[in-house]
C-alpha cells in the first residue's frame, strides 16, 4: 500500500484496508468452519484476523453480513473461460464451480447462510444481492458470447431476456449445489458433459461438440 506523500491533504476519518478485509473475511470463513454458526462471533474472527472488534464493526453490522460477505468474495473467484463454444465453456465453468463448492470454507459458509436465511429475510436479501445478482455475470457474459457466435437464439425482448438469464442461473446453480453439497454425489468431467448436453437442448442451443 502506498504511502501518503507530506503534501497530501489529510481525509477526515480512517482508510479501510483492504489487506484488513481480506483478513477479516478469510478469519471469518475459518471460524465457521472450527466453529460453525451458533458459537461463531464478531469477537472470535477479531482475534483470527489481529484486528480490533470496533474495526469489524465500522465495516459490517453483524455477523449476518459478515459471512455473507466472506462467501460472496469466494464466488467472485469464478470466471467464464472462452473455449470456443457455448457447450465447452459451460462445461468448465461448471467443473470451475464444483470445485470452489469442494472447498470446506465454501461449503460450511454457503450451508450456514442458506440456513440461517430460512429465519431471515434481511439475510435472503443480502444473499441474493451480494451472491447471486453478482454471479449472474457469468451467465450474461456467456449468453451475449454464444449469441454472437450464432449458438443461441437472440432475445429481443428485455423481460423475455431477463427471464431467461435468471432460469440458466437457476438450472446452473441449483443443480451443481445439489449434487455437490445434498448429494453429496462427484462433478466429474462426464457429469458436467451430460449436464450441459441437457441444459443446452432446452436453450436450443446449436451445439459444436463432436462426439
Amino acid at each position: 500500500m502506498l504511502s501518503r506523500s507530506p503534501t497530501e491533504p489529510t481525509r477526515s476519518g480512517r482508510p479501510r484496508s483492504a489487506e484488513a478485509d481480506a483478513a477479516i473475511l478469510e478469519a471469518t470463513r475459518a471460524s465457521l468452519v472450527d466453529l460453525g454458526w451458533s458459537k461463531l462471533t464478531m469477537g472470535d474472527v477479531a482475534t483470527r484476523a489481529g484486528v480490533a472488534k470496533t474495526t469489524l464493526y465500522r465495516r459490517w453490522a453483524g455477523k449476518n453480513e459478515l459471512v455473507v460477505d466472506a462467501v460472496a468474495v469466494l464466488f467472485d473467484e469464478l470466471e467464464l473461460p472462452d473455449l470456443g463454444s457455448l457447450a465447452a465453456d459451460v462445461e468448465a465453468v461448471v467443473l470451475q464451480f464444483a470445485a470452489l463448492l469442494e472447498r470446506p470454507e465454501t461449503k460450511t459458509a454457503l450451508m450456514a447462510v442458506v440456513a440461517e436465511s430460512t429465519r431471515d429475510e434481511a439475510l435472503r436479501d443480502r444473499i441474493r444481492n451480494s451472491i447471486v445478482a453478482r454471479q449472474k455475470r457469468l451467465v450474461l457474459q456467456g449468453r451475449e458470447r454464444a449469441q454472437g457466435r450464432g449458438e443461441l437464439p437472440l432475445e429481443p425482448d428485455p423481460a423475455a431476456a431477463a427471464r431467461t438469464v435468471d432460469l440458466i442461473f437457476d438450472v446452473i446453480a441449483g443443480a451443481v449445489v445439489h449434487r455437490a453439497l445434498v448429494s453429496a454425489e462427484p462433478v466429474d468431467a462426464d457429469w458436467a458433459q451430460r449436464f450441459t448436453l441437457l441444459l443446452l437442448s432446452g436453450l436450443g442451443a446449436e451445439s459444436s461438440r463432436e462426439d
